[in-house]
């Protein structure tokens, strides 16, 4: 089993990413978050891995953080979360912000990842609840994540697909921005500041 690779980044898609690992690339699947945050790596990459072993291949899973892949085994531990939602999921969340949702009981909130319907949220809500509450909310945030005014994160992640972005990454910049800005945000704040964030990982 394949617990940590160390290399450099080879090359970036949707869903994944080439690790060249001394003239070896490995193929690791990875949420929308990690691939932005080794992007900004200068040099050599930690990837924290999951192996999956299957009846017809070997998935690895690669994580920036411990919490990201802590997270990740909760999440696929949920009935109807394979790898793929999982990741999804934590495209669109981070674990403070998943877990500040699941504490809120905000399944409004847990909808806006790509592929988590309402019975989907419901179970989240309910098998997750004891998980996070040993999740400490990211300083600046209440219990949870939506703290823009209402319907202006839904509506600016709608815009942004709209333009031509995928759900998860435009998911993605709006919370990195609702993080930043804090309360009161506008819609047109949250697009303009969006599209600002997606500008510089284009």
């Amino acid at each position: 089993m394949i617990g940590k690779l160390t290399g450099k980044l080879d090359e970036t898609f949707e869903g994944g990413c080439v690790l060249d690992v001394n003239g070896v690339g490995y193929l690791l699947a990875c949420s929308q978050k990690t691939l932005d945050r080794w992007r900004d790596v200068q040099g050599s990459i930690k990837a924290l891995v999951e192996t999956q072993v299957r009846q017809d291949a070997i998935v690895l899973v690669g994580f920036s953080t411990t919490a990201e892949r802590d997270t990740f085994r909760k999440l696929t531990a949920v009935q109807g979360v394979g790898t793929k939602l999982a990741l999804d999921i934590l495209s669109a969340f981070g674990p403070e912000d998943l877990a500040a949702a699941v504490r809120g009981a905000d399944r409004a909130a847990l909808r806006q990842a790509n592929g988590v319907g309402a019975k989907l949220a419901e179970r989240l809500v309910t098998e997750l609840r004891a998980w996070a509450g040993g999740i400490e909310a990211p300083s600046g945030l209440g219990a949870a994540p939506a703290a823009v005014a209402p319907g202006a994160e839904s509506d600016a992640v709608s815009a942004l697909t709209n333009l031509g972005w995928k759900r998860p990454e435009a998911q993605a910049a709006v919370n990195r921005v609702r993080a930043r800005v804090g309360e009161g945000a506008d819609l047109a704040t949250l697009i303009r500041e969006s599209l600002k964030e997606l500008g510089t990982r284009a």
